[in-house]
C-alpha cells in the first residue's frame, strides 16, 4: 500500500494565488523525483458539525482558510529516497525559503501516514 505525507496549514486567502504558483512548481519537482501523486486542496466547506472542524483545529484567523495537501509514494522507504533527492535539488531552496512562503510555516501540521485502506 502507498505511503502518504500529509500537510494541513492555515492560509491567508489573499495569498492563495501565490501559494498555488509555488505548490504547482513544488508538485512538478516531487513528481520529477518519483512521487506518485501530489494534491493541494483549499478549504471550501469547513463548517462540519459533530466533529472538530479544520478551522478550529488550525486556529484559523480572520481572512484565512485551510489548505489540505498530500504527496503519495510507494512506501516509506520510497518517500525517504524521493524527499532526499528533492532536498538536494537546488530548485527546492529557491521555492521553500521561509521568506518565500505565503503562509506561516510554523503553523503547518505534517506527518507521514501508512495507507490502511485503498479502494
Amino acid at each position: 500500500m502507498a505511503y502518504v505525507d500529509g500537510f494541513v496549514l492555515p492560509m491567508p486567502k489573499k495569498n492563495l494565488a501565490a501559494y498555488r504558483r509555488i505548490a504547482r512548481r513544488a508538485a512538478k519537482l516531487w513528481l520529477e523525483h518519483g512521487a506518485l501523486e501530489v494534491r493541494e486542496c483549499a478549504g471550501e466547506d469547513l463548517t462540519a458539525r459533530g466533529c472538530l472542524p479544520f478551522p478550529r483545529l488550525m486556529k484559523v484567523r480572520r481572512g484565512e482558510t485551510v489548505v489540505f495537501s498530500w504527496i503519495a509514494f510507494r512506501s516509506r522507504a520510497h518517500r525517504d529516497r524521493v524527499n532526499a533527492r528533492v532536498l538536494k535539488d537546488p530548485r527546492t531552496a529557491k521555492m521553500m525559503g521561509h521568506d518565500a512562503m505565503p503562509f506561516d510555516p510554523r503553523r503547518m501540521a505534517y506527518g507521514g501516514f501508512q495507507t490502511i485502506v485503498a479502494l
